[in-house]
């Protein structure tokens, strides 16, 4: 496999852990990324989500940089729609500041949570619609020419630091292609739409002042592990979490009662979203993720590794990365 490989970590809060065990297990992640040859890592901003603590993207993004020393860290992404254009700007402005040649801004339109969340924020639910007005004017402030008058970003102004679009439809694949920007297909959780917008993104883009040709990155899971039997173990698990977070609702499953309906037809949508999931032994996911690399069209991977503990996340990184070749 020749193609460059990333991570991105959703700050798992795991069974019987703590909000802090959680942040504190994203730092080891990222270390050990780091001296396995991973390119970035990334963190999703979701809120009102028990078991995911990257809500406050920018200050986890701050706190792995301190403790970390050139693995690239960002946003994947910062939901724009929450957040004015300039508080951004400020925000990853002072984190390039600090950290210089370290950070991505990855931008996503949608809210990241549910829209009753959505009105905990202050925010309109119309607000996804200026979406791509508020990527150029962000984009200004990190550049040289604000596009509102007399307004500035400090930190932020000349930093340049380097935007991504997120998306799972055309939609986002045809903005970055017409503002010349790198496209990320969520294709970890959302994978229906992958090829029509990389295709799409890949036939319209258009030359920018960040980016002569397009990029793409795409994502899947995966779970790596000593033998086979283990990482298919493990990838119930994660069904099950997966099914208990968007379908819970409150309620309590049991690992019988989750597995009966992953089995049935409401259970189909779950195993949809993990689609495309590496699974088995080292060999057996670079394999796969050799062939996911040709299926997306992708320039880069952006990988999770949702296992059940730290532990079986930091071997699963390790053994891709050393069946991937990727730190050699």
């Amino acid at each position: 496999m020749t193609l460059p490989l990333s991570i991105l970590d959703l700050a798992t809060i795991g069974s019987g852990e703590s909000v802090g065990d959680g942040l504190r297990n994203s730092v080891a992640l990222a270390q050990h990324a780091e001296k396995l040859g991973y390119r970035r890592i990334w963190y999703a901003e979701h809120h009102n989500m028990p078991t995911i603590a990257s809500s406050a993207t920018s200050v986890l993004i701050a706190h792995v940089a301190a403790q970390t020393e050139s693995i690239r860290l960002g946003s994947g992404g910062v939901m724009l729609p929450n957040h004015s254009p300039l508080t951004i700007a400020e925000q990853f402005g002072t984190l390039e500041t600090l950290h210089p040649g370290r950070i991505d801004l990855g931008l996503g339109r949608a809210p990241g949570t549910d829209q009753n969340t959505l009105r905990a924020l202050r925010r309109d639910p119309s607000s996804a619609e200026s979406f791509p007005r508020d990527v150029q004017e962000l984009q200004g402030y990190l550049g040289e020419r604000s596009l509102v008058s007399g307004v500035n970003a400090t930190p932020g102004k000349g930093t340049g630091v380097p935007l991504y679009v997120l998306g799972s439809s055309l939609f986002g694949a045809r903005l970055a292609a017409a503002l010349g920007l790198p496209y990320s297909f969520a294709s970890h959780f959302a994978p229906d739409a992958l090829q029509d917008a990389v295709a799409a993104y890949r036939s319209e883009f258009q030359p920018s002042e960040q980016l002569d040709e397009p990029h793409v990155i795409a994502g899947a899971n995966v779970i790596a592990a000593d033998t086979a039997d283990e990482a298919q173990q493990d990838f119930q698990f994660v069904k099950r979490a997966r099914l208990r977070l968007l379908a819970g609702r409150g309620r309590t499953f049991t690992d019988a009662e989750a597995d009966t309906l992953l089995d049935s037809p409401q259970g189909t949508s779950i195993k949809n979203m993990v689609r495309y999931t590496a699974v088995g032994t080292a060999d057996e996911v670079a394999d796969y993720l050799d062939w996911f690399g040709k299926h997306a069209d992708a320039d880069e991977l952006i990988v999770t590794h949702p296992s059940s503990r730290l532990d079986n996340r930091l071997h699963s990184a390790e053994l891709t990365a050393k069946a991937t070749g990727i730190g050699s």
